[in-house]
């Protein structure tokens, strides 16, 4: 039975450089099949035009490229696109553009499932299957890369890993992911256009202040306190709002970079006074701002959208402290893309 082929992304460039040498080449056809793999993004060996055709077989023997597929794509009438990504192995994850006036961004998931068990989300409802690898990740940013410029005639703008899954969770990957983004050698985005939402994982928000990271933080908050977090976020029992805002204070003294709280508001779940104190009261903790998201239902009519007047009631409060509050319209609804509705319907 014949080995395995290894993923040849999976090997760095001096991982590359190595496996020439020892067949006989020059340490540089690495290089060259580096950038072919990242700066270009290429899914097949034959078109590595400038390495020989023995040397594309050789490579062709010894290792495969595991690439993503865009499966299905669906488009909305504000212009949203949501993609169903296959995997090498079969599984499927979804992946968003979604566009503005000024800019295109692409949400990106990091988990098949999640492995979390917010009670509001449908794709906390999808056993987690497994981690995401980072060239499957970069693969989502390219896809969608390809779709801003062809529908939107510009290159996308930012990154938001807001889409299947807990992105904490697989944490050494979505690091080299971003790693591989960010590199002159891959996409070359810049940092402040990649923001990581978490739902709290406060001993990964140490690590990454310690690992000094430079992209954004959001959190989904949703409620600051215990009771009401705990029934809608059932992990907060593991990981309660005392450990996740000592985490975050640890992340602004050694970033100084301000979080974003994301904010759900539903009826008759967190939409009373002492909900709005609450978050006041979390938001004193470190420099932040609010965003308002609009609520995306998921079939079973368990969680409802607060009134306009209680989200006004927050917007009015968190204004009189100084807490910069902005509400999100959600986009792509009509074809289930919007935030929450993730879950592989097809």
């Amino acid at each position: 039975m014949k080995p395995k082929k290894k993923d040849i992304r999976s090997l760095t460039k001096e991982q590359l450089r190595e496996f020439f040498e020892k067949n006989g080449d020059k340490a540089f056809r690495g290089n060259q099949v580096y950038e072919w793999l990242w700066t270009k993004s290429l899914h097949t060996f034959e078109a590595m035009t400038n390495i020989s055709k023995e040397t594309r077989e050789m490579l062709q023997e010894n290792f495969v490229i595991n690439h993503i597929e865009v499966d299905s794509m669906q488009r909305s009438k504000d212009g949203t696109i949501k993609n169903g990504i296959r995997l090498h192995d079969g599984l499927i994850v979804e992946s968003v553009l979604i566009p503005t006036e000024k800019r295109t961004t692409a949400c990106v998931s990091s988990q098949v499932g999640c492995s979390l068990d917010c009670r509001f989300c449908a794709t906390s409802r999808l056993k987690r299957m497994r981690n995401l690898n980072p060239d499957e990740i970069y693969d989502q940013v390219v896809a969608i890369n390809k779709q801003s410029k062809l529908y939107h005639n510009h290159k996308l703008s930012n990154i938001v890993f807001m889409g299947m899954g807990e992105p904490l969770m697989n944490y050494n990957n979505v690091i080299k992911s971003i790693d591989k983004i960010t590199s002159p050698e891959g996409l070359g985005m810049s940092s402040k256009r990649i923001t990581v939402s978490t739902s709290g994982v406060p001993k990964i928000i140490k690590k990454m202040a310690d690992d000094e990271v430079k992209f954004n933080l959001a959190v989904s908050l949703h409620s600051a306190i215990d009771e009401v977090r705990t029934s809608i976020m059932p992990f907060n029992e593991t990981f309660p709002l005392k450990d996740l805002g000592e985490s975050l204070v640890y992340w602004y003294e050694k970033t100084q970079r301000v979080v974003t709280y994301e904010y759900i508001v539903w009826d008759g779940i967190n939409d009373k006074k002492e909900d709005i104190k609450a978050l006041i009261n979390f938001c004193k903790l470190i420099p932040c701002k609010v965003n308002l998201i609009e609520y995306n239902p998921i079939d079973d009519g368990e969680f409802q959208q607060a009134s306009s007047r209680a989200i006004d009631n927050y917007i009015s409060n968190l204004e009189m402290h100084d807490i910069v509050v902005n509400v999100r319209r959600s986009r792509g609804k009509d074809i289930d893309a919007a935030c929450g509705q993730l879950a592989n319907k097809s």
